[in-house]
């Protein structure tokens, strides 16, 4: 991960947590002390941020030795050690907290992604991620949708055109919405429209949408959507999505799969940081 992008991250809750310094550490801590710790999975999970724990300690001390012991992206039992860590024990105590924050919250995205991907095996269809993530955390967890076999929506709003129902009801319809697009962004940016029903389906290809949100659609609507465009545009379907509808949403044709859930309602996992 870029660290021009990763550092100021990283720094701004560092500095949120040690504030002016770790009263507790320097009140009982002998300075100079050396420590070893490792990181331990207490449950099963998918591993990412790994690097981004070490790149914490290191931004404390570049001299703290961390050594993983796991790569990012692979399956975790309970037990297993993560990495070991080496170096000033002030270091370790004052990089725990943030470290071990960042890297449940990262493995529980590529879990519960990891979750959807399976359940969506064999259909051709793809699990994306959305803009509804944690501010300020969004590059972390949208980096672990894909470690857990997902891939990436639009970073923001900067990087895609997404006509939503709103943009719709601004720029006085659809038509009018595609147009314009089309007028002031390059012809090599594809345009995305939201799209309710068959009337609004029929509009946006007419009007030469390249990508059709399918959204909150049943799953007869989804297949009767995908039937009409033909290939005539790529197919997202977004809204009602979870572990228990998302097969019947994939068997409906859609090329892609929205769920919000990844970066929003994911649980973060167990992992302890143990003194050696």
């Amino acid at each position: 991960m870029n660290p021009f992008v990763l550092d100021p991250i990283l720094r701004r809750v560092l500095e949120e947590d040690i504030g002016t310094g770790d009263v507790t550490t320097l009140a009982t801590i002998q300075p100079g002390t050396q420590a070893s710790a490792e990181l331990v999975a207490k449950e099963d999970f998918v591993l990412s941020g790994i690097d981004i724990a070490k790149r914490v300690f290191h931004l404390l001390s570049a001299e703290t030795a961390f050594e993983k012991l796991i790569e990012d992206g692979q399956s975790v039992k309970r037990g297993d050690v993560l990495a070991w860590i080496k170096g000033d024990a002030a270091v370790l105590l004052q990089g725990e907290r943030v470290a071990l924050n960042l890297l449940q919250r990262m493995c529980g995205v590529a879990t519960l992604t990891a979750e959807f991907v399976k359940e969506i095996g064999g259909t051709g269809a793809i699990i994306v991620d959305t803009r509804k993530t944690t501010p300020g955390l969004r590059v972390l967890e949208k980096y672990s949708v894909r470690m857990g076999g997902g891939g990436n929506h639009r970073m923001a709003l900067y990087d895609a055109v997404l006509i939503k129902e709103n943009h719709v009801a601004a720029a006085g319809g659809i038509t009018s919405a595609v147009n314009r697009a089309r007028q002031n962004v390059p012809h090599t940016q594809k345009v995305e429209v939201e799209v309710r029903n068959q009337v609004e389906v029929a509009e946006a290809l007419d009007a030469g949408a390249d990508i059709l949100l399918l959204d909150n659609m049943s799953t007869e609507e989804l297949r009767a959507a995908v039937e009409m465009i033909n290939g005539r545009a790529i197919t997202e379907a977004s809204g009602g999505v979870n572990l228990e509808t998302v097969r019947d949403i994939a068997e409906t044709g859609v090329r892609l799969i929205s769920v919000g859930a990844l970066t929003h309602s994911y649980r973060a996992v167990d992992i302890s940081m143990l003194f050696v």
